[in-house]
């Protein structure tokens, strides 16, 4: 279960409180000592396996799958062919092949299945979408400090994923060209990472990722035909500079206008579950696919093997002291 997982239970019990159609009936983990203070935590009762679970709560409908990325197919597995849907946090899967059987799955037992891709969920990002008209080119940066957690992966699939996703739902367009390199700074996997992406329609993208910086940014920016969108996820805002047409307050320069769009302020994780209480509920689409989290993988691992390329390319084993 871990961090995340608990921040899970957290959000479902904050839910029902506020009279969202949804019980959490249990929390599992391996470490029995760990699901009992979590459940206890947020009222509800702590199992050591699915099967304890379901044995004792059949009436149970959907999860959240919030475990090691290696074990994301076998456990939304069980679930599904259990009859829930389910929630399965980002990265979708360890590699394309279990990405694919996780969505043959919920094709060929009916079940609903979203991925964790939190981003798509906070409000900046959703106050950005009805402004998108051809996105040409993308500043991203998203930089953390260190800490010891999700160091088995490299950070494009700890912490840049989140930007390709929401990158890839604004361009909507095939990646043509990837040129990457990464550097392992505090781990044995990369730890700081930039990307350039060159997509079908022209657009280019810039990321950087950090796991190892001295500051936390996140911050997405963009510009389009007679317009410059700067969106920063931590404050959740989102500002735009256009060309002026006369329709928006003048900025520093007459001739371009600032806008600043409402966003209602909530915490994404709350968005996230509350939407796929909703998707449950309804049996609608969830606004994240299995397939949106494919291509996102998809993605994050060809820019891994770029960076690997280039990292062998300019013999960077030799140069590390």
């Amino acid at each position: 279960m871990g961090v995340f997982g608990r921040n899970h239970a957290r959000v479902y019990h904050q839910l029902a409180a506020e009279g969202v159609p949804v019980r959490l009936v249990g929390v599992v983990d391996a470490d029995p000592a760990r699901a009992d203070a979590v459940a206890s935590e947020f009222g509800c009762r702590g199992f050591g396996s699915i099967e304890q679970l379901l044995t004792t709560h059949s009436e149970v409908q959907a999860a959240s799958v919030a475990v090691p990325t290696l074990q994301h197919l076998s456990v939304a597995r069980q679930l599904m062919e259990s009859g829930l849907d389910v929630l399965v946090e980002k990265p979708l899967a360890a590699n394309l092949a279990e990405a694919d059987e996780l969505i043959r799955l919920s094709r060929r037992l009916g079940r609903l299945a979203q991925v964790g891709h939190l981003e798509r969920f906070n409000p900046a990002v959703r106050a950005t979408v009805p402004l998108i008209t051809k996105p040409m080119f993308f500043e991203v940066h998203r930089l953390s400090v260190f800490t010891p957690r999700s160091l088995d992966v490299d950070v494009v699939l700890d912490l840049m994923i989140h930007d390709l996703d929401v990158v890839l739902s604004f361009v909507n367009s095939p990646v043509r060209e990837i040129r990457a390199v990464g550097l392992p700074i505090l781990s044995g996997k990369v730890d700081i990472a930039n990307v350039r992406l060159q997509f079908d329609s022209g657009c280019v993208a810039n990321f950087t990722a950090s796991r190892v910086s001295t500051e936390r940014v996140r911050k997405l920016r963009f510009f389009q035909p007679r317009q410059y969108v700067s969106l920063d996820y931590s404050r959740q805002d989102v500002v735009v500079f256009t060309v002026n047409d006369g329709s928006s307050s003048p900025s520093v320069n007459p001739q371009i206008g600032m806008a600043k769009p409402s966003v209602s302020s909530e915490e994404p994780l709350h968005a996230e579950l509350k939407s796929f209480i909703e998707s449950v509920q309804h049996r609608s689409q969830p606004v994240v696919s299995l397939e949106d989290g494919r291509r996102a993988l998809s993605l994050a691992l060809d820019i891994v093997a770029a960076i690997r390329e280039h990292g062998d390319k300019v013999q960077l084993d030799k140069l590390r002291v």
